[in-house]
């Protein structure tokens, strides 16, 4: 197997590695092949569904996720048309309903209560009557803002089965938040915590970041501890990211060595905190409490195979191919994505257009990471059976650095499982195992 040519290591906070191969590693797809023929013979019995919906009422300063500010008159109905429309086409595509069942269920974005109660009403119906999902059934995730958790919207998401109310607070001192371009007062995150608590959604999940400017040890303790007194089942820990097209995009030119030690020592203060706390890491990011109720798969099964994306922003993934619309940051570029989705008839989403095929090297790639990168690390009989060889095979090289950074414990040859320093370096480790394919596709992919 061709060994990656490896990137720079010296900064710990290379990429965020949440799905494999990354959405700009992504193309057009000459051969549009038709969804009939991609799902024919993929297993159906146990799919994920995730519904992206593409509004934010604000843009926060680090975001660069596919998304919208505000909706126009009409829009968000006429998305929802959309989404109609490519739902009943997907749907026959897959085939014989006896055979399709979904086991989890999403809603991301953007932000899904940007939508009213009425229209979060019709998203749910979308993903029960058009697709078949039993959300009632299966763990269903939805993410929120503080604003956008109104009462009435959590009342829809509890009555038609939410399962976990994720929140992105990021910080509870309110001039961090504004350093972060994330305008909002604690009072109000305050009042949003107290509206999903009586919603009584069983898993509540907390998004923090950690390196935001002005940020010390002790107001990052503080954020802990607020987030704490509401005893959430799960609190994400994320660090800042600078990224192109960005609201903060302009502030940090170049490397930043200073910033990259200030994120290892809050992101180590924070875990330390948390574990203290009776929470249990599960990755560089989720801490989960204890005693929680169990949720089903944890962060990253719904990167698997078997993934049905509907919306402009989502991706679907069967064995051998990755498709999506096309993707873009930048505002003009978004809405002109979001236009042509919302004008497509039915029969315009019976064929993947952009996308990325997966070669056995990559399908080896992917479960490495998605293993390696969670604290319970990679069961090699688990590898073994799916691809005939050993991961130490595969990826000798790349596991032997680990192990001599301290990275791996020593004893992987049932499981290579991440050390704590190794967890803390996941986001140089998981760019180290990207194959030199991806790694070009992306270093070709200009930001729009």
């Amino acid at each position: 197997m061709t060994l990656a040519p490896q990137p720079t290591d010296a900064s710990p906070y290379q990429s965020y590695v949440y799905a494999y191969p990354h959405k700009t590693a992504y193309g057009p797809l000459p051969d549009r092949p038709a969804l009939t023929a991609l799902w024919a013979g993929e297993p159906k019995d146990a799919l994920s569904l995730y519904l992206h919906v593409p509004f934010c009422e604000v843009r926060c300063g680090f975001c660069n996720l596919f998304t919208r500010i505000g909706a126009p008159d009409g829009l968000t109905t006429a998305y929802l048309d959309a989404l109609e429309r490519q739902a009943t086409t997907v749907r026959a595509a897959l085939g014989d309903s006896a055979g399709v069942r979904f086991a989890t269920a999403a809603f991301g974005g953007g932000t899904p209560t940007f939508l009213t109660a009425a229209e979060l009403t019709r998203l749910c119906d979308i993903a029960e009557h058009r697709m078949g999902a039993d959300l009632r059934a299966v763990p269903l995730s939805v993410e929120a803002s503080p604003a956008t958790a109104t009462a009435d919207r959590l009342a829809v998401l509890a009555d038609r089965g939410a399962t976990r109310l994720s929140l992105g607070v990021q910080s509870f001192v309110d001039t961090e938040a504004r350093a972060a371009v994330r305008p909002q007062r604690r009072a109000d995150v305050e009042a949003a915590l107290a509206r999903i608590r009586d919603a009584a959604i069983p898993v509540l999940n907390i998004d923090l970041i950690y390196g935001i400017d002005g940020q010390t040890d002790t107001t990052w303790l503080h954020s802990l501890d607020a987030a704490l007194a509401w005893h959430p089942e799960e609190l994400y820990l994320y660090p800042l990211y600078v990224r192109p097209l960005t609201g903060l995009d302009r502030r940090r030119p170049g490397p930043d060595p200073a910033w990259d030690q200030q994120r290892l020592r809050l992101y180590r203060l924070g875990r330390d905190h948390l574990l203290a706390h009776g929470y249990v890491q599960h990755s560089m990011r989720m801490f989960r409490r204890a005693d929680a109720p169990p949720q089903g798969p944890d962060d990253y099964a719904c990167q698997t195979d078997g993934m049905i994306g509907l919306g402009c922003g989502a991706r679907s993934y069967t064995a051998g191919l990755h498709y999506s619309f096309d993707y873009a940051v930048g505002m003009h570029e978004i809405r002109a994505i979001i236009d042509d989705y919302v004008a497509r008839p039915a029969a315009g989403f019976a064929h993947a257009e952009y996308g990325r095929r997966m070669t056995p090297d990559e399908a080896r790639r992917r479960h490495l990471l998605q293993s390696l990168l969670q604290a319970e690390g990679l069961a090699v009989a688990d590898y073994r059976a799916r691809f005939g060889t050993d991961p130490a095979e595969d990826f000798g090289a790349e596991l032997h650095r680990f192990a001599d950074r301290g990275w791996l414990e020593p004893d992987g040859t049932r499981r290579l499982r991440l050390t704590a320093e190794g967890l803390a370096h996941s986001d140089a480790i998981g760019p180290q195992l990207f194959s030199p394919a991806v790694r070009a596709a992306m270093a070709a992919y200009e930001s729009k």
